[in-house]
């Protein structure tokens, strides 16, 4: 089966595919060197950051900006990418030196990672961001269907209950400001302060994610220290 078919996607362009499959080795080999895939790689870094911000940002609607950050984070990183790249077999599909070839380099994550991401610019490329969008959310479908964003929440309560004890003996104070929608799809709008002084303010489909959105909220700015 040829790389196009394991993506799903057939290239207009003959050559873009190639160099998206060019690992920089080849230099070491070939005279005159072909173009390697650093550059798509650069652009295919961005398409699939806004690619994966733009669905968390649909899928995740109650979630703030730290939260989401860290789920892109999880999706994005070296590893995730390699991952996906297996699940084609994408190393066996890149051109590279000999002896990049037989340190394991078809294997290795770094490598993997850089051509998923030239794959995804070279298509960008070749076809638009739609085109782009529709073979990342394949590829990245697994990694996609485990995200946990209360993992990634952390326990945001208890960090800042944490750093103001250090300051101050006093609690934080969670209180429900406003409740919004029918009763089937509320949602509920937390303020946390302490002592007197307002820290942050969340909302979410319930009381708990809503004190979880405000206490994040007044980590990410943390007016206690002002």
């Amino acid at each position: 089966m040829s790389i196009e078919e394991r993506l799903n996607y057939t290239f207009k362009s003959q050559t873009l595919l190639d160099e998206a499959l060019s690992h920089p080795s080849l230099s070491s080999e070939i005279r005159p060197a072909p173009p390697d895939n650093q550059r798509l790689e650069y652009l295919g870094d961005a398409v699939v950051e806004l690619v994966i911000s733009t669905y968390l940002y649909r899928r995740f609607p109650e979630f703030q900006e730290g939260v989401l950050t860290k789920l892109r984070a999880s999706v994005v990183s070296k590893p995730a990418l390699a991952a996906a790249a297996r699940t084609i077999d994408l190393g066996s599909a890149l051109f590279m030196s000999n002896g990049e070839s037989g340190s394991g380099g078809r294997h290795r994550d770094s490598n993997l990672a850089d051509a998923l991401e030239a794959i995804l610019g070279a298509i960008y490329l070749d076809s638009g961001l739609e085109a782009a969008k529709e073979v990342a959310l394949q590829l990245l479908s697994n990694q996609l269907e485990i995200l946990n964003p209360q993992k990634a929440q952390g326990n945001a309560k208890g960090q800042l209950q944490e750093i103001l004890q250090q300051l101050n003996p006093e609690a934080p104070v969670y209180e429900v400001i406003s409740e919004e929608g029918p009763p089937h799809d509320r949602t509920f709008v937390c303020e946390v302060t302490w002592k007197g002084k307002h820290l942050g303010q969340g909302s979410g489909p319930s009381k708990k994610s809503a004190e979880a959105q405000a206490a994040q909220a007044a980590l990410n700015a943390p007016i206690w220290k002002s």
